[in-house]
């Protein structure tokens, strides 16, 4: 990781795909564009200046991440070396866990998986009685 100075920022979309939000630089951008990332509490373009102390919140499809900017890379490196330039805000973490627990709940209503043959013959069977 080549971690620059305060003083030189780093494009949002070059940050976001460095800190392995994004698997390239042009999908930070698309999400960018799409209203998905928010930086310091206003809107954000790809070219914005990101500096250390900075604070993005991030739509991931449902997932939602409140991260704090703790040093700046223009380069992607491994992904230990890449969770250290953010830190993700203890809300934020509550709110996904709680998040997940909702989705495992709404996993175990669900039937197990696509019915076999049988099993489709009693459903035919039910809804032909109705």
């Amino acid at each position: 990781m080549s971690s620059t100075s305060p003083a030189s920022p780093v494009r949002a979309d070059v940050w976001l795909w460095a800190a392995r939000f994004f698997k390239t630089r042009s999908l930070a951008k698309q999400a960018i564009d799409g209203g998905k990332i928010d930086l310091n509490d206003g809107t954000c373009k790809p070219a914005k200046a990101v500096q250390v102390g900075d604070v993005f919140r991030i739509s991931r499809g449902e997932e939602r991440l409140e991260v704090e900017v703790l040093a700046l890379s223009e380069k992607r490196g491994p992904a230990s070396v890449a969770q250290a330039l953010y830190r993700e805000s203890e809300g934020s973490i509550a709110a996904r866990d709680a998040a997940k627990a909702q989705r495992k709940l709404l996993g175990a209503m669900a039937p197990p998986g696509r019915p076999d043959k049988q099993a489709r013959r009693e459903l035919r069977r039910l809804k032909d009685s109705m």
